[in-house]
């Protein structure tokens, strides 16, 4: 029976693994068909686009500047194939997250299947979180956003990008468009494909129309607190899996959710709604990269206003059902109460042989059958 048991377990594990492994060895050969072609002049030129950023323009020094020159990148229709080239190697970071270090936790905790998938979700999301707050975090210094919030509607357009900054974003638009095909790489549940692909589908909404708006100043504000909630969610969602009565950082999440929705309201409103109204270039220029209109304004802050307010819904709704099962799980024991304060039938009961409690056996007992002799 014990070997049994074994192979019965066994394979959903090993199939997993090898299709994790599989999958993560055809994208690495992809991605490696790139880099080899940058070591050869005949497919160079086309191995450049997809690995190195491009549409780069380089600004000479002034001399109230630095003395060397400066370059500076806009974005054009060749990002796509960028963003294809670091989809793969996000598809493979991915893979080498799971096999390392998510699937070994997970032998030593035998998680259910729900449990299983759920942890291995945010295990993957809580990397990318951090990883992306501190870069963001980073960025923000570096280009003095923190220190002069003015920045976001003074120097609109921004249409030239340091390498920093774009990178970034290109690097945001690969991961939430590789998180398409891991769904099914990690052969997820058919319930749970509508709620990730709605959320995978706000996230490349709004970065992708930052990026493409010019508002990417602005978008980079938004995302690390963002991120910095979600990833405190997260991780306090893998402490929650080990422990089931770690509360504690749910609880700051909460509080920290509300101030980050109320966040990005006030910075959109006062960036789009009163910033920019007040501009004094309010023309739609492509060439220029200004979107600067009143069609665009209205239809940005009406897709972040929406967006916040479904998530309020959503987060409403979690902590509604939180507290219910909450109410259910107290419910029992405080129904035990007044079982346990008959301590006389209790007591014969376990006399009886019963483990505290009575059943008809209880008529059959030496002592009736003493009073029916009689």
């Amino acid at each position: 029976m014990a070997i049994r048991r074994k192979s019965t377990k066994s394979p959903p594990i090993l199939s997993h693994e090898f299709i994790v492994q599989n999958h993560a060895d055809i994208v690495s050969c992809v991605a490696m068909v790139f880099l080899l072609g940058l070591m050869f002049e005949v497919t160079a030129k086309a191995a450049i686009i997809f690995v190195t950023l491009q549409y780069n323009v380089t600004l000479p020094a002034t001399e109230e500047q630095a003395t060397e020159s400066a370059s500076f990148y806009y974005y054009g229709i060749k990002d796509l194939a960028t963003i294809f080239f670091y989809m793969l190697v996000a598809i493979i970071i991915h893979a080498i997250i799971q096999e390392y270090v998510l699937d070994k936790i997970n032998r030593r905790m035998h998680f259910s299947k729900t449990k299983h998938s759920k942890f291995n979700e945010s295990g993957q999301l809580s990397a990318f979180y951090l990883f992306s707050c501190i870069w963001g975090t980073f960025i923000l210094v570096s280009e003095n956003y923190i220190s002069d919030p003015t920045i976001l509607w003074r120097a609109y357009p921004p249409n030239l990008m340091t390498f920093q900054v774009k990178f970034f974003y290109i690097l945001q638009l690969a991961y939430w468009f590789h998180a398409f095909p891991e769904l099914y790489f990690q052969k997820t549940k058919k319930e749970d494909i509508p709620r990730q692909l709605v959320y995978i589908g706000l996230y490349l909404f709004h970065i992708a129309g930052a990026y493409l708006l010019n508002l990417n100043h602005l978008g980079l504000v938004l995302l690390v607190p963002h991120y910095f909630v979600e990833f405190l969610f997260h991780i306090s969602r893998l402490f929650y899996f080990t422990d089931e009565k770690y509360q504690k950082g749910f609880s700051l999440w909460a509080v920290l959710f509300v101030l980050g929705r109320l966040l990005t309201l006030i910075l959109s409103v006062l960036t789009v709604g009163f910033g920019l109204a007040r501009a004094e270039n309010q023309k739609l220029d492509f060439s220029t990269g200004n979107f600067n209109v009143l069609a665009v304004r209205i239809a940005v802050l009406a897709s972040i206003c929406i967006t916040q307010a479904f998530m309020m819904w959503k987060f409403i709704n979690f902590q509604l059902r939180r507290w219910r099962e909450h109410s259910t799980f107290q419910a029992p024991t405080v129904k035990k109460k007044p079982t346990v304060a008959k301590g006389r039938s209790s007591r014969k009961g376990t006399e009886n042989g019963v483990n505290g409690t009575l059943t008809s056996n209880g008529a059959d007992s030496p002592r009736n059958r003493k009073e029916k002799s009689s």
